[in-house]
């Protein structure tokens, strides 16, 4: 089992000093150099001309003056600094931030003064990776800190806020205390069987397994949510030539993204659009038509239509009211009834060919929406199905306050629940305690791997490679 002398020695690598722009590449009215490390004061002190004489930095003060090329003695930018003395940092070591102007010229010049200075380029992650090792953060938190740059939605920029604080955090611990306590049970079992030491009864460790067990699945029971308003839902929208597919596009993201004609085949390629429905990142993906075609290029684009169809979260197969139903139609229906489908009908503004008898009879159980991509006639029904859809069997199911929106911890979470089933079989069957601790040891360094007490060092730097540089 990993420990603290692993995160230790790690630490002794992390001795150096590291700066990195912080803020995104371009122009802007503010830029800023961020330094870590035990070099950053003197950094400032080398670079840095204060407007009013200073004898030394106050941490958490912000300081107005110049910054400049100790080379060419030159003025770079007109700046405001600021130093976050150790531990009352982000990273827990010694921070310096340069505020700049904000353009690719003078964050250059600034950022090469201040490696000349002493400071190396910072690898991506590593001002959090260093949060991390300096146990400013533990390792969900950190994780915390790049969904919440990511959140693409207030419902998932608030998930991100709730794993930094520590929410899921504290869970985990508290969970890791009590398997402590059923393993010490256990222990004693083993070395003192003999002796008149209280154990607890087997029915009693069997059933803190299980109450334990039962909390571990209540929080993956909100796996599905939590993917969802993290990473969003992909939602491809499909069916014949010219049933308004690309008029259905524009309508939802009220803009005109995707060319309308009425020549078939005018959509060839696709095109993704984001919004926002009440809280979900909703991706739509605009299709070519389906239909028997010749051409070579629109046959490619309909087998990347099926290619993209198979790996969505939810399909609209959009069918035109105005006209009876066709092959093609009927076609797109069958090759998807076995997934997750909403069936539309579009052109409810022209009278109507297409009755519900008729959907029925090809795809039971499912009402279709009528909606009119033209005039906007069903929208706000159809993205509130969407939503309905996309929560259907997670918002009941998912009784924990804490929602699981990583797949590393959901895998660790499954590991954990399997170590304690094995384990409260082996408490109910009467075997060697030595083999329910041996499975109550595995599910506890599992359950340390969400927060980085047991995890390899292989492993922080995959998760810290996905970061930015700079953060």
């Amino acid at each position: 089992m990993k420990n603290e002398t692993q995160h230790k020695t790690l630490k002794l690598s992390q001795e150096d000093t590291i700066a990195a722009i912080a803020t995104p590449r371009g122009v802007g009215g503010i830029g800023i150099i961020r330094i870590s490390g035990p070099k950053s004061e003197e950094i400032g002190h080398l670079l840095f001309k204060p407007k009013k004489k200073i004898h030394a930095f106050k941490s958490h003060h912000l300081y107005h003056g110049d910054l400049i090329s100790l080379e060419r003695n030159i003025i770079l930018d007109e700046v405001l600094l600021s130093i976050m003395k150790k531990p009352h940092s982000y990273t827990g070591e010694d921070t310096l931030e340069i505020n700049c102007h904000g353009g690719l010229v003078v964050l250059d010049a600034v950022l090469n003064e201040v490696l000349k200075a002493g400071a190396r380029l910072a690898e991506p992650g590593e001002f959090t990776k260093r949060a991390f090792l300096n146990n400013r953060l533990d390792l969900s938190q950190a994780e915390a800190v790049i969904d919440l740059i990511m959140a693409k939605t207030i419902r998932g920029l608030g998930l991100a806020l709730s794993h930094l604080r520590g929410d899921l955090s504290k869970r985990v611990r508290s969970l890791r205390l009590s398997l402590i306590d059923i393993l010490a049970n256990l222990e004693t079992s083993i070395d003192f069987t003999e002796e008149d030491i209280h154990v607890s009864p087997i029915s009693e460790l069997s059933e803190s397994i299980q109450e334990i067990t039962d909390v571990i699945d209540e929080i993956l029971s909100t796996y599905g949510e939590g993917k969802i308003l993290r990473e969003g839902l992909s939602v491809v929208i499909t069916g014949k030539p010219n049933v308004g597919k690309s008029s259905l596009l524009n309508r939802l993201i009220q803009e005109n993204r995707a060319i309308v004609t009425s020549i078939p085949g005018t959509t060839r390629d696709f095109i993704e659009e984001v919004i926002n429905i009440k809280g979900i990142p909703v991706k739509f993906v605009d299709t070519a038509g389906i239909r028997d075609v010749e051409n070579v290029i629109e046959q490619e684009g309909i087998r990347l239509v099926w290619e993209k169809v198979s790996s969505a979260d939810l399909v609209i197969i959009l069918l035109d009211g105005s006209t009876n139903l066709t092959g093609e139609d009927i076609e797109v229906i069958e090759k998807n009834k076995k997934g997750k489908v909403m069936l539309v009908i579009n052109k409810a503004d022209l009278p109507q060919k297409i009755n519900d008898r008729d959907i029925e009879r090809i795809l039971p159980g499912i009402k279709p929406l009528r909606i009119s991509a033209k005039y906007g006639d069903g929208i706000p029904g159809l993205k509130e199905e969407i939503y309905n859809l996309a929560f259907k069997d997670k918002q009941d199911d998912a009784r924990s306050d804490i929602i699981l929106t990583n797949l590393r911890h959901r895998i660790a979470l499954e590991e954990a629940a399997d170590f304690l089933k094995k384990a409260k079989e082996n408490v109910i069957q009467g075997l060697s305690p030595e083999l329910a601790a041996f499975d109550v040891r595995d599910a506890l360094e599992s359950l340390g791997e969400i927060v980085g007490e047991t995890t390899s060092e292989d492993v922080l730097d995959r998760i810290f490679s996905t970061f930015c540089i700079g953060k």
